[in-house]
């Protein structure tokens, strides 16, 4: 059942804090907000951007960091400052024209929850709260910001053929 779910698979919406990062927050004196990426998440989601997956990143944060950082990966659909993420999610796939079985989404917490029952393959990092696991269809053995992301990425684009990259690259839109 899973492995017929991931042939489908078009697109990778993601949370961010607890997915794309670790879920810390480190808060300067000066109130800027800095958030912890893993590299081989990066080098899988501008991998699936030029393999023509949609990449949709949804947050409730608001920093610039995040923006940054995704958009210097090739993700284009970056929303934040959500306080409900379903809203967004069917805006997406009316514009994208894609269903939801088309759709892979990763969420580490209550607030994914309404996005994780719409999705045709939910799935989550290890350290996920229990009522996130078990509205999944995978819960990877990583956690938030520590490869989760790559994890599922690597697993679709492996079934799906394209996970190979005959040139890869050493820059992964990371800031130097």
């Amino acid at each position: 059942m899973f492995l017929e779910k991931i042939k489908h698979i078009k697109a990778f919406v993601l949370d961010v804090d607890g997915v794309l990062t670790d879920g810390t927050v480190l808060v300067t004196e000066t109130g800027e907000q800095y958030r912890r990426f893993n590299i081989k998440d990066g080098y899988a989601l501008q991998l699936a951007v030029k393999r023509g997956y949609h990449v949709v990143a949804l947050s409730g944060g608001r920093s610039k960091g995040i923006e940054l950082r995704l958009k210097g990966l090739g993700i284009t659909e970056v929303f934040l400052g959500l306080d409900s993420k379903i809203e967004t999610y069917n805006n997406f796939l009316a514009s994208s024209g894609l269903s939801s079985d088309q759709v892979l989404y990763m969420g580490d917490d209550i607030p994914d929850l309404p996005v994780t029952k719409l999705v045709g393959l939910a799935t989550c990092p290890a350290d996920a709260v229990e009522e996130i696991k078990a509205a999944c269809h995978y819960i990877s053995p990583k956690n938030g910001g520590q490869g989760c992301v790559r994890d599922v990425i690597e697993k679709v684009m492996k079934i799906r053929g394209d996970w190979h990259d005959e040139s890869p690259s050493a820059h992964d839109g990371s800031l130097n």
